[in-house]
């Protein structure tokens, strides 16, 4: 009897300590991933980036709402919307490769240190113009320009300086993902703050916050320890240069086509944000409220895409997931331009921010991945003249459309476009990634991916896997 009992308890015993066993592996497990998602936290450097560049940017998204809505309020017109997007804009299509040539020459930390103090200044003076209640559409144009001007060389400087905060190559992409987790956690946090002081105090104190916001991230930057700047000697002028940084781009297919994929979605994508205010106030019947709740929401799904990319541990099979979010991204944007109810158009901004940041996204993680770094800041700024450089011809060619058959359909008509403009990559990924393969072997980025890519038939396009 005492032997029956013994086993038995035994038996419990093993049992109680088997599920103990496997409920702490998988706590492990699950504390590995987490740990995973944010690995390039670990780096001091990038540590204050992320935390400075999350405080500027939710300003930065109250002014753009406050901005929209103030010259809308002003002119109920779609065309002067678009225009004031082009105009903060297009200095990056015009400056982007220059821009790429200053950041490969010079120290990157203070190029972005002076963008950010004229950022401020910018912002401060719109902010004095818009409290004193003496702004005028023209001065609202030509800040806009000035803003836009300094972004161009801000953000090919920026693009190119991650690599700079992260110590190990393999968690480059881990902060690239970061980094647009952090972009989209602002895209939600600012506009809805904005939206709620818009209505109780009026566009102008969201201008201010985001001046006041500069101060976070100049501060971050001048905190970093960073190994000294060594300017790389050169024979090599600007033109020059330049010619040399468009040859090894755009003679290489996989590097060529994710820039082609970037100008594509914000040249037909992009304008649905100018669009927003119209489908807020008109369409929906709503207030500055409800514009902060549909950029909100697009926030949402674009965070949720970028955490989405941050548990990856490998780039092998972006390509796939290219094509996915972007025909996403173009069917959301048809279904939101016919939605005339409010919670069905901010389930619809989910699937669209989704759709646009992780193509985005990718397409940053695949080039940053393959580009050489003494030539990283020139094609960074081919990227960024793509991504920022035809969203305004894409907002003035789209509001200029809207003044004639509406915002509806030509909303949906930019949606088809993003959808079918995907087709041709979807074509050529086997020989994209036949491309791609000897560059990874050659890296060693990941020791998984040489045989990844061997073995996935499948696998999406070469460019992914950068």
């Amino acid at each position: 009897m005492k032997l029956k009992t013994l086993d038995r308890l035994s038996f419990v015993s093993s049992k109680f300590s088997h599920r103990v066993s496997l409920f702490y592996m998988s706590e492990v497990v699950q504390e590995s991933k987490i740990g995973g998602m944010f690995r390039a936290l670990r780096y001091r450097n990038y540590r204050l980036f992320f935390i400075g560049q999350g405080i500027s940017l939710i300003g930065t998204w109250m002014q753009q709402i406050a901005l929209s809505w103030l010259v809308y309020r002003l002119t109920d017109s779609v065309f002067l919307l678009g225009a004031v997007t082009f105009s903060s804009q297009i200095p990056s299509f015009l400056l982007g490769p220059f821009a790429g040539v200053i950041a490969d020459k010079f120290n990157r930390r203070k190029v972005l240190v002076t963008t950010q103090a004229l950022s401020m200044v910018q912002a401060s003076t719109l902010a004095a113009l818009v409290l004193t209640e003496t702004i005028e559409i023209w001065q609202v144009l030509s800040l806009s320009v000035l803003l836009g001007t300094i972004n161009a060389f801000d953000m090919a400087t920026r693009q190119a300086f991650v690599v700079q905060m992260v110590d190990q190559r393999e968690d480059l992409s881990n902060a690239i993902a970061l980094n647009s987790s952090m972009f989209n956690m602002a895209r939600l946090v600012g506009p809805s703050i904005a939206g709620l002081l818009i209505a109780a105090v009026g566009e102008g104190m969201c201008i201010l916050i985001n001046a006041l916001s500069y101060i976070a991230v100049i501060s971050s930057l001048l905190l970093m320890r960073l190994e000294p700047f060594e300017r790389v000697k050169t024979e090599h002028k600007v033109w020059q240069s330049l010619q040399e940084g468009f040859k090894y781009a755009f003679s290489f297919p996989p590097i060529r086509t994710l820039i082609i994929i970037v100008g594509l979605i914000s040249l037909f994508g992009m304008p649905f944000s100018v669009f927003l205010p119209v489908f807020a106030r008109d369409i929906l019947h709503g207030g500055a409220n409800t514009l902060g709740f549909l950029m909100g929401a697009s926030g949402v799904g674009a965070l949720s895409g970028a955490l989405f990319l941050a548990q990856r541990k490998s780039v092998v099979g972006l390509g796939r997931v290219i094509i996915f979010t972007m025909s996403l991204f173009g069917m959301a944007l048809i279904a939101f331009s016919f939605s005339k109810l409010l919670v069905l158009s901010l389930l619809l901004m989910l699937f669209t921010g989704f759709g646009m940041i992780v193509t985005m996204a990718s397409c940053n993680t695949l080039l940053q991945t393959l580009v050489d770094d003494d030539k990283r800041g020139r094609v960074m700024s081919m990227y960024a003249t793509a991504f920022m450089g035809m969203a305004p011809i894409g907002s003035m060619l789209a509001s200029s459309v809207a003044e004639t058959i509406g915002v509806t359909y030509t909303l949906a008509g930019c949606g088809f476009l993003c959808a079918i403009s995907v087709i041709p990559f979807a074509l050529r990924l086997p020989r994209l990634r036949q491309m791609v393969q000897p560059i990874y072997m050659r890296l060693g980025i990941l020791p998984e991916i040489a045989t990844g890519l061997q073995n996935a038939s499948t696998l999406t396009a070469p460019p992914e896997e950068r």
